[in-house]
């Protein structure tokens, strides 16, 4: 199915600012086919002149369906839907006409002109499923006639309001809670559910009747009252605002709608949700991290300490081959408390892993012979690793590069690097130096270096991978590849 930028683009004349605009309508307006009970369909008008292209569609969640098939993409000429015809060039609301039939159901249409300033861009066809219509409850009643005036505020290019960003994964919707203020802010209706988030809050009476600025900052803890002392100013209906109250441990967030139409304030539409559950369960994630984030350098800590435990020890030994043994065993912990030290500050179990890598292969060059001072570089990107993943290739890494700094390049200096690249799901890794080389009768299977076994084991038992050493394609030196599954993102 196509989208609103697809038709838009392809079969009309409509400029980007009126594109956007469009799109703003279409963010808003389930709001309107929930509050009219009704289907939704914008259509925008041919570059030709020849008719509508229909470019988004809306159905209800407050009542059936009036359209059971999708509209999108599809094209009315003119002369066939009159009401249609008559909403775009007059630029006025049409509801005259009987009921249409489809699938025998009985659908009354209304067609809703859409202007942005002094210009009709396209028709909302408001399409009502008349096969279960009743007498209408009061709920019904004011959400009818809350629709009419959002009606007759998008035929004069009131709405969307001006300067109104609002997050709307988050903002609450018109079952959430619902009610209609008059232009002094008075209460003039509440959904239950409306006047069931405020008993949460505290509210022993009925909205009914109440200034609900008033009522809601009367609500307020007295700690807080200083802090939002003009609650009573953001929800009295005279601009669009976004606001959250809590009391009694209840969260309820508000979304305030002036409406004005015919350019006559008539009162505001005000959108609530009780959200108590939803902060309660964000504060417990936001707690859970924190520890886990906390857990992570508690961990670093305790690997810096092991390894000055490690470094001291070395420092007292006489032999040789064991000083340069512990030596070794400081970077390869080292190389975990980098790892642990990374995710300690992120806010989920990934790490940029470039950030790792560059940091390992500084502590690598820190290593090799000053005269030569061989600084290992970074190639292409990681990206986010898991920690599972980013412990494991952070001691491969280390491993390699070390040994390609130490005996690879050696004393006449030489160049290392470190090539990531991600292919169809797959993290592949290449570790080169342009040193003497491996010796002739090198054997992977048959090696008994405890640097090399590492890398063997890390890369195909913990990391699932594939590990090749071998020589350089061009001159000399050393290339070792391993080819892992990306968890990366």
């Amino acid at each position: 199915m196509p989208s609103l930028d697809d038709v838009v683009r392809q079969y009309t004349e409509l400029d980007d600012p009126d594109r956007e605009w469009l799109h703003k309508l279409v963010a808003e307006w389930q709001m309107l086919a929930d509050l009219s009970f009704a289907d939704l369909v914008l259509w925008v008008p041919d570059r030709e002149g020849l008719g509508f292209w229909a470019c988004a569609q809306m159905r209800p969640t407050t009542g059936p369906t009036a359209h059971l098939d999708d509209l999108v993409g599809s094209f009315v000429p003119r002369g066939r839907r009159q009401l249609l015809d008559a909403a775009f060039d007059d630029g006025r609301i049409c509801r005259e006409g009987d009921p249409e039939w489809r699938d025998e159901v009985p659908v009354r249409i209304e067609s809703i002109p859409v202007r942005r300033v002094d210009r009709v861009l396209g028709v909302i066809t408001r399409n009502t499923n008349l096969l279960s219509v009743r007498t209408p409850s009061r709920l019904e009643l004011t959400y009818l006639k809350t629709a009419t005036d959002l009606a007759q505020m998008i035929s004069e290019g009131g709405f969307p309001l001006p300067g109104d960003r609002v997050d709307l994964d988050s903002a609450p919707r018109v079952g959430d809670g619902l009610v209609r203020l008059d232009v002094d802010g008075i209460v003039t209706y509440a959904s239950p559910n409306a006047q069931s988030a405020y008993r949460r809050l505290g509210l022993t009476g009925d909205l009914l009747g109440c200034h609900l600025g008033t009522i809601t900052s009367g609500l307020l803890p007295p700690s807080r009252r200083p802090v939002d002392e003009a609650i009573s100013v953001l929800i009295s209906g005279r601009a669009p605002r976004e606001t959250e109250v809590e009391n009694n441990g209840a969260v309820v967030t508000m979304r305030v709608i002036p409406l004005v139409p015919n350019s006559a304030p008539v009162g505001a539409l005000v959108l609530l949700r009780d959200v108590t559950d939803l902060r309660r369960r964000e504060r417990e994630l936001l707690t859970k991290d924190a520890t886990i984030r906390e857990i992570h350098h508690r961990v670093k800590n305790n690997l810096q300490t092991v390894a000055a435990l490690l470094r001291l020890q070395a420092r007292r030994l006489g032999a040789a081959g064991g000083r340069e043994a512990l030596e070794e065993a400081v970077r390869r912990v080292g190389t975990i408390a980098i790892v642990h030290e990374t995710l300690s500050t992120a806010f989920e179990e990934r790490v940029d892993f470039d950030e790792v890598a560059d940091r390992v292969l500084a502590m690598v060059a820190e290593v090799s012979i000053p005269e030569t001072r061989v600084v290992p570089r970074r190639i292409g990107s990681f990206g986010l690793l898991g920690a599972e993943t980013a412990t494991p290739l952070a001691m491969v890494i280390t491993e390699v590069a070390q040994n390609a700094v130490q005996h690879g390049v050696g004393r006449r200096g030489g160049r290392v690097e470190v090539v990531a690249e991600r292919l169809r799901g797959r993290l592949r890794v290449v570790i080169e130096d342009d040193g003497r080389g491996l010796p002739d009768d090198f054997d992977l299977d048959r090696s008994g270096q405890l640097g090399l076994q590492i890398v063997r084991t890390l890369v195909e038992s913990e990391l699932g991978g594939v590990l090749s050493i071998g020589a350089r394609s061009e001159g000399s030196g050393t290339r070792v590849v391993f080819d892992l599954p990306d968890d990366g993102r």
